[in-house]
């Protein structure tokens, strides 16, 4: 399976968010557009068919939790070189 690199889903949550507030105080074709390339870029970067399903998943990828430890015990080598 192919982790998605998280800086490009915090790219494209914050993207995603942005362009939601910005949808609701002013909706535009603009910004229509932009969300609809925004939202499937993001459902297709974490592998869904909904947007529900995509931040979710993204959010689950940029827990702390879901980071790879820098060190891993009994392996004897660092992974931050």
């Amino acid at each position: 399976m192919i982790v998605p690199d998280p800086k490009v889903a915090r790219t494209l949550l914050t993207r995603y968010a942005t362009l939601r507030i910005a949808q609701a105080e002013r909706d535009t074709p603009q910004t229509a557009r932009e969300l609809r390339d925004v939202t499937y870029t993001l459902c297709v970067l974490m592998g869904t068919a909904d947007v529900r399903e995509a931040v979710a998943a993204a959010d689950a990828l940029l827990e702390p939790a879901a980071a790879v430890p820098a060190h891993h015990p009994g392996s004897g080598l660092s992974l931050a070189v």
